[in-house]
């Protein structure tokens, strides 16, 4: 099994954003805002989504990548 990876950090740099500005449009706390960046969270609303792609203008493909384990990895 897999994961996923956030890329927000990516998309950041790419509209020369800061994650306060971001987490203060997208309407969440700078924390929870941290937790979607490292990849920690267990779960983000649909509408999360929809505002962090309208504020970055990019689909949601942008920010997630979903990653293979290594077989190898316990």
């Amino acid at each position: 099994m897999g994961h996923l990876v956030f890329n927000i950090d990516v998309m950041l740099a790419k509209r020369k954003m800061s994650v306060t500005e971001l987490a203060n449009r997208v309407g969440i706390t700078l924390a929870n805002m941290s937790i979607l960046k490292t990849g920690k969270a267990k779960a983000i609303k649909v509408s999360t989504i929809e505002s962090l792609c309208d504020i970055l203008k990019c689909q949601p493909g942008d920010l997630f990548e979903y990653v293979e384990d290594d077989e190898n990895e316990n």
